[in-house]
């Protein structure tokens, strides 16, 4: 599977982990796309991997996407990212400790998983709370270009689970599957899912 490198045309990837985990669980991604020449910044959100918040303090969920806020509005105005985001926390939280089920991992992944993950703050499991402060206007829904990407065998959240989403939440530019991927498609597959977004990337 080759890598896109296109000559002056580096881009700038922000990936941003799911409940329980911090920047550390986009590694392998990380070193695919810097290996293919472009840009990745990876982030800890409020109280995750090793970022100094309590969980007790992080009350909405502005709060605990401030670091990703904050750098956003520390980029130049000319400048574009890719957003890469993963996982929905407020449905991973309730079924991890018991269900989470590993296809692709190595050892060392589901070892080094389990030393770094972190709880969720509890403002995550208040479902009306959540709604309310995640709630999309008609207006600025579909102004920025989404894909979806269905991780196949994610028995966390399922393919019908991960389709019902996307009807609520579009509309999206394009969905695509990554077949034989759990819910860390991250680990499972990650030169794959480092090819589909450069293909995005470049695609919109």
């Amino acid at each position: 599977m080759k890598m896109f490198k296109l000559e002056r045309c580096f881009l700038h990837f922000v990936l941003v982990h799911g409940g329980l985990h911090g920047a550390w669980c986009w590694y392998k991604v990380v070193n695919q796309l810097k290996s293919a020449g472009h840009n990745v910044t990876t982030l800890d959100l409020a109280a995750a991997g090793i970022n100094p918040k309590q969980v007790q303090g992080v009350n909405s969920f502005s709060e605990y996407n401030e670091p990703l806020i904050t750098f956003l509005a520390s980029l130049l105005p000319e400048e574009k990212v890719i957003l890469v985001g993963h996982s929905l926390v407020f449905v991973t939280a309730t079924v991890v400790s018991q269900n989470l089920t590993f296809l692709g991992y190595l050892q060392e992944d589901f070892t080094l998983a389990l030393s770094l993950v972190r709880p969720l703050p509890l403002f995550i499991s208040d479902a009306k709370l959540l709604r309310k402060q995640t709630a999309l206007t008609k207006y600025k829904n579909g102004r920025v270009s989404k894909v979806f990407i269905i991780a196949e065998k994610d028995n966390i959240q399922t393919e019908d689970f991960q389709r019902w989403i996307i009807e609520g939440t579009g509309p999206y530019a394009d969905v695509k599957v990554i077949k034989d991927s759990d819910h860390m498609v991250m680990f499972s597959r990650p030169k794959k899912l480092s090819f589909e977004l450069l293909k995005i990337a470049y695609e919109y």
